[in-house]
């Protein structure tokens, strides 16, 4: 049987002018912890991920998580390092993301937030309103980016987007705005098509922050063999090569190289 580890993510903070509890802790801000513990644990492959088990405890409110003691272990290098360095910067950008959504239900709401692993027992990371778990901005350009999927689901309540199913990122959400949408007459669902985009790329590691992608060009894509084109490209090296001796060419290769 696989071996169980716990993390503990403790809020302290006040309800009104009562302490925080079970009993008073809104369920939309339980939902904000569970959005982000996700990602906080398995930033990649969620599909294969191991499961995680859930409890909310007394003293002020405990949330407890339950997953594989190789995820806690990993985990809780995470917290340690990013205690020592006091900054976000090195993680992957999901991983980033949920400690930044963290800081900011922190400021917004005057909690507290005390995060350990069943490895240790002090709390290893803490997140207050005095805290800045935030991303560096500058490490972050705009770049032109290109993806290559099957749309799977165009439109949006508040904002408009497409879904493309890619096989190198997953799937991506991709705002296109209602104008772009309207103008389609045709369906776009189930096709294959590439897609050109403007978004953020980390400028040291080349990571894509998926959440910023916006759509500049959606392309027609159909990548099968076309014998005629590769025939006439065929036709055209050969005649390049018509006055070439190639065991002449090869001996000053090798000269050129050996000197």
């Amino acid at each position: 049987m696989e071996k169980i580890g716990e993390i503990e993510i403790r809020v302290v903070g006040k309800s009104g002018n009562d302490e925080l509890s079970p009993e008073n802790y809104d369920i939309k801000h339980i939902a904000a912890i569970l959005q982000n513990v996700e990602d906080l644990l398995y930033p990649n492959n969620k599909k294969d991920r191991p499961i995680i088990t859930y409890d909310i405890k007394e003293g002020s409110v405990k949330h407890i998580f339950k997953t594989t003691i190789q995820t806690i272990i990993g985990f809780s290098a995470v917290l340690s390092q990013v205690q020592s360095n006091n900054s976000i910067d090195f993680l992957e950008l999901k991983t980033a993301r949920a400690l930044e959504n963290i800081q900011n239900l922190s400021r917004q709401k005057n909690y507290e937030f005390q995060i350990k692993t069943s490895l240790k027992e002090d709390y290893e990371l803490v997140i207050n309103p005095s805290t800045k778990f935030f991303r560096t901005e500058n490490i972050w350009a705009d770049a032109e980016l290109y993806f290559y999927g099957i749309l799977k689901d165009a439109g949006g309540k508040s904002k408009a987007n497409i879904h493309l199913d890619t096989d190198d990122y997953g799937y991506l959400s991709i705002e296109t705005g209602e104008e772009f949408l309207k103008q389609r007459e045709e369906n776009l669902l189930y096709k294959t098509f590439g897609v050109r985009v403007k978004g953020k790329q980390n400028i040291d590691t080349g990571e894509i922050d998926t959440k910023s992608l916006k759509l500049l060009e959606l392309i027609n894509y159909s990548p099968k063999f076309d014998s005629d084109y590769l025939n006439s490209l065929i036709q055209k090296a050969k005649k390049n090569w018509k006055e070439i001796n190639p065991d002449e060419w090869l001996l000053n290769l090798r000269g050129n190289y050996e000197a």
